[in-house]
């Protein structure tokens, strides 16, 4: 698959010391996290799907997962992730580590991924550490937590052998989904925001050809017909969407590509070439928002030709 390779980077002591105090790495494919995320997808069953949970692992499916530790596991991270309409419920139970010699369970609520954060800062509700919820001080009430959007993150680090903790994921229906990742290089997506002043954002981990179906901004709307307006700069508008390309899942790290305040043929289809490709909507809570698009990865030959034609080190730019 297309995709480059992500190097996955999980915070763990710098969890507690702002950030930049610890960095601990470990390699793995994205597209390999998605293979074991869609092999262990089941359909809803009378009885409770649970397998072990690993030291690095992506879950996907509603179930219990339980870790138990034959060794000193120091830098441990889970990936849950839902559909782009859910959101996540974590509950922790037969927690069995030593928060006084150092073990910790801690939940984001995002990714970090490759040192980078979803969502940014800019676009969620919440400061960021109050997205981080630690068990080992109380932070978590009766082992429960809620993702404000279809990913979340548990990080972990377990000293002595014999030690461990299971989890339940259950996931639940979000009406006006926000920031969002999606599992597959293919789909198509409508985001809404009904008369909030907020940022949302629709992330594909791929590099994909995205088409813009329908726009509403501003209390009007395009669907194939472009509109008769003066000018195309977006640069006064309060509610805008912006198609942005790079190779962090931090939108405030990735490159604008066009921006859309009213949809005009020649910006309704693009093709692009990084590793991620975000449709970024802002909203002033005026008006009752929306963009509909659909997306699809690009082919070998097509990525070629995309990266040919694009200037050195594009996605790279932050």
């Amino acid at each position: 698959m297309a995709a480059k390779m992500f190097i996955v980077i999980l915070l763990f002591y710098a969890v507690f010391n702002g950030l930049d105090t610890h960095v601990q790495q470990n390699e793995v494919t994205f597209d390999q996290l998605l293979s074991r995320t869609l092999v262990n997808k089941r359909e809803p069953w009378d009885f409770v799907y649970s397998r072990p949970l690993r030291c690095f692992d992506m879950v996907a499916t509603e179930g219990q997962f339980t870790f138990s530790s034959d060794h000193a596991h120091l830098n441990c991270g889970v990936f849950f992730i839902g559909e782009p309409n859910e959101v996540i419920s974590i509950e922790l139970s037969m927690v069995d580590i030593d928060c006084s010699q150092g073990d910790i369970i801690k939940m984001f609520d995002g990714w970090i991924l490759n040192g980078d954060i979803f969502p940014s800062s800019l676009d969620h509700s919440l400061s960021l550490s109050e997205r981080y919820v630690d068990y080992c001080t109380s932070g978590m009430s009766k082992g429960l937590f809620q993702s404000s959007q279809n990913v979340a993150m548990m990080l972990f680090r377990v000293h002595t052998a014999r030690k461990g903790f299971s989890v339940t994921l259950k996931k639940h229906i979000n009406p006006f989904p926000c920031n969002i990742i999606s599992q597959t290089p293919a789909g198509s997506f409508t985001m809404v925001i009904p008369h909030q002043r907020r940022n949302c954002s629709f992330s594909i981990i791929y590099p994909v050809e995205i088409q813009i179906t329908k726009l509403s901004l501003d209390q009007s709307q395009s669907n194939d017909v472009a509109l008769e307006r003066p000018g195309s700069d977006c640069a006064d508008s309060d509610d805008f969407v912006v198609i942005l390309g790079g190779n962090a899942i931090d939108t405030s790290k990735m490159l604008p590509i066009t921006d859309l305040c009213f949809l005009l043929e020649s910006q309704t289809q693009m093709k692009i070439g990084c590793d991620n490709t975000a449709v970024r909507m802002v909203a002033s809570g005026r008006y009752i928002n929306s963009v509909s698009f659909q997306y699809r990865l690009l082919e070998h030959n097509e990525l070629l030709k995309v990266k040919e034609n694009t200037v050195e080190d594009f996605c790279s730019l932050k």
